[in-house]
Formats: C-alpha cells, structure tokens, sequence
C-alpha cells in the first residue's frame, strides 16, 4: 500500500476509493474548519492538518507530518475560484495578480521536499489555461511545471469528463499527471459505457417536495407551491421557462426572465449534467429530478434531487460513511466542489510498478 498525501482536500470525496488502487492517504490539509472536521470523521486513521497552507507553521507541520512515512502519491485540489472568474471576463494581468492562483505554487514547494512518485493536481479545466506571474514571465501552468519539475517529472495533461469512467455524472476535469522519469503511469481508457441517470437512481422511490422515504439521505427539499406547480408542468429534460403555461412568475404576476438551464429537470437516458454547489436550489442549474409522467398529464417529483440521488449520481455508495448530523446544505456544496472517486480511482489504477 502506498502512502499518500492530499492537499486541498475539502472532506475528502475525491480520495474515497483510492485503498481500492493500493494508496493509503496518510496526511491531508484542509483550510476551511467545517470541511476539515467533516474530513476527520470520515477518515479516522489520516492526520488532518487544519489551516492555511500559506502559514509556514502549517506548511511545515504538513511536511514534518507527510516525512513520518514514505509519501509517493500526491494529490492536490487548489480552489479554482480564481480561475473560474479569470477564464470568463478578466485579462491575463488579472489572472497573474489574483493570489488564489498562486496556492499551487505551495504545492510545488512540498512536491519538491517530499518527492512523491505520482502526483495528481486537478481542477476545473480553465486550470490550463491559467497565467502565472514568475520572474517577470507569463507563464502557463504547464510551462511552470516544466520549469520547476521536469528535470526529475515526466509531465501530462488532459481535461477528462468523469462520466468516461464510470460515473453518472458529465464533469470535465483538468488533470495534470506528473510521474518521475523511471515511472510508468498511463492514462486511463475510456469506459465502453457511460452510466445513465436511470442506471443510477431509477430504482429509488417517487418522493414529492417536504417528504421523506425510508431510506436514509432520500427525502426531498420543501418548495414553494409556486415552484411546485411549474416543475409539475415541466416535462423531464426541458425547464418551466420553456412552458406555455405555468412559467416562472413574479408575485405580481409578471413572468419572471431566466436561462433555459434554470427550473431545469435532467434527463432519464444520459449521465446527469454537472452538480453545482446550489444544488439545494429549484431556479439553480439542471438540479431536478427527471420525473415521470403521471395519468393527469403532470410531472412527478417536482423537487430537486436528494442528497442519496446526489451521492449515486457523484459515484458515492449508499454506505457513504458520513455522520448522519452532517448538514444538508455542507453535503450539498462539497459534492458540487468534488471531483467524482470514481475517475481519480481510474487514474491510481494506472500507476504501473
């Protein structure tokens, strides 16, 4: 079993499966407390260190902790806030000044102390075409990499969509593969099959919004009648903004203006659309459930999705050994945070001795 370690971690979904590919994350960093917490509960046996990596004290208990074992995976999440605004409406001089694109710059720094074998560094896939300000250059990441690791890494990078390997759910992801040089890691193949919505959550029961079922993390959000009115008018895969009547309107009866991706329900027959972290939202993006027509011609299920379908949908099990106080809405936002287990298990499956 290889020890590793993860940096970024949030609460830890992204590593769920990696015992299963022989990697034991031993030492994890997690900035925010709840996440952190949450973290600890779910894995036990690994060192959590809470903090800032920018704070030297915890950089170096990260360190000091991580060369108590012999570390040779790596995997790191930088929060892509930075990027994610950057990529859209700011100029490449604005990217290079926002400090959040700088974090991965601290995992360099450990990457260079500790040495690990296999390294992963994932994010949304504007990652690649973040700018970085070093030494009066320009540099992509890739180029900063290149300067920094090549002469003892071999360097990849692609942008993947975890519904190819196996999880119900289209989520691209930048991955940047990082190997030493005496190293053999291929990139994972393809899945022959995408996994659908209704392979995924077909066989859970019809709940209506406020109920709840027997099964534990399946209950629906309370709605207002309003919106449950239009998404019983919605058929599945269209939104309540495409209705003829029974539209999205205002109290004074104005009809409310709004993207088609909104009151939206996904599809039976394909992998789900990305989860987001508004996921608890009815007006949010492609959040409710598919639905099924009923006799009188409406749409059952007018609701969001669960928290159960969101953890199938993500490649979570039921058994998701998550403490049953944990809040809905923490849940809700670190799954539309994640990357899917399912693709970073594809990945650590590849790593050839």
């Amino acid at each position: 079993m290889k020890k590793g370690i993860s940096l970024f971690s949030s609460s830890g979904i992204g590593e769920y499966y990696l015992k299963r590919a022989k990697i034991d994350i031993v030492v994890a960093n997690e900035i925010l407390p709840k996440r952190a917490s949450l973290y600890k509960k779910i894995y036990p046996d690994s060192n959590m260190v809470t903090g800032d990596i920018t704070n030297s004290l915890i950089f170096d208990e990260i360190v000091k902790s991580s060369q108590k074992h012999n570390i040779d995976f790596l995997i790191a999440s930088p929060p892509c806030q930075g990027i994610s605004i950057a990529g859209k409406n700011r100029k490449i001089e604005e990217m290079a000044k926002d400090k959040r694109n700088y974090l991965i710059t601290y995992v360099i720094d450990i990457i260079k102390i500790l040495k690990p074998s296999y390294i992963i560094i994932e994010n949304v896939p504007l990652l690649l075409k973040m700018k970085l300000h070093i030494k009066n250059q320009f540099l992509s990441i890739n180029e900063y990499l290149q300067n920094e690791l090549s002469s003892l890494y071999d360097i990849e990078s692609e942008v993947l969509d975890t519904a190819d390997y196996g999880t119900p759910q289209h989520r691209k992801r930048a991955i940047i593969k990082i190997k030493k040089k005496n190293k053999a890691w291929p990139w994972p193949k393809k899945f022959e099959k995408q996994i659908t919505v209704r392979d995924a959550i077909g066989d859970l029961p019809s709940i209506e919004s406020g109920e709840r079922s027997n099964i534990k993390w399946h209950y629906a959000r309370k709605h207002t009648e309003n919106q449950v009115l239009w998404m019983k008018h919605t058929p599945t895969g269209k939104s309540a903004f495409e209705n003829i009547h029974y539209f999205p309107i205002k109290e004074n009866g104005e009809r409310v203006k709004g993207y088609n991706s909104s009151y939206r329900r996904i599809k039976w027959e394909t992998p789900a659309p990305t989860i987001t972290i508004r996921s608890d939202a009815i007006s949010s993006q492609r959040n409710v459930h598919p639905g099924t027509p009923l006799d009188d011609g409406i749409y059952s299920d007018a609701r969001v999705l669960s928290i159960l379908e969101l953890m199938r949908l993500t490649g979570l099990p039921d058994n998701w050994n998550i403490p049953d106080d944990t809040p809905e809405l923490l849940i809700r936002q670190i799954i539309g945070e994640c990357i899917p287990p399912l693709l970073v298990e594809a990945l650590a499956k590849e790593i050839k001795e």
